[in-house]
């Protein structure tokens, strides 16, 4: 999944008063690390749970915080299907 607006995470935690190592914690990482990559733009995507939970943590739709992106291979697999 990729990051839609990292401002907009900011906004959240900040008003949330929620710190990078909390909400890293929320997602189920060990270290804060990643999520300081993520919070400054330095990284934009990540594995669908850990978003799924910082989505449920900050209390939004994963949607509002994340795009979903499909996999070439079932991008392949879906127009392979419409030409067949």
């Amino acid at each position: 999944m990729e990051l839609r607006d990292r401002k907009m995470l900011q906004r959240l935690m900040i008003v949330q008063d929620i710190s990078n190592r909390g909400l890293a914690k929320a997602a189920g990482w060990k270290s804060h690390s990643y999520m300081n990559r993520l919070v400054n733009g330095e990284v934009k995507t990540l594995e669908p749970e850990p978003a799924l939970r910082i989505a449920k943590f900050l209390g939004v739709g994963v949607e509002d915080l994340f795009l979903t992106h499909v996999s070439d291979f079932a991008e392949q697999d879906v127009e392979r299907k419409k030409t067949a």
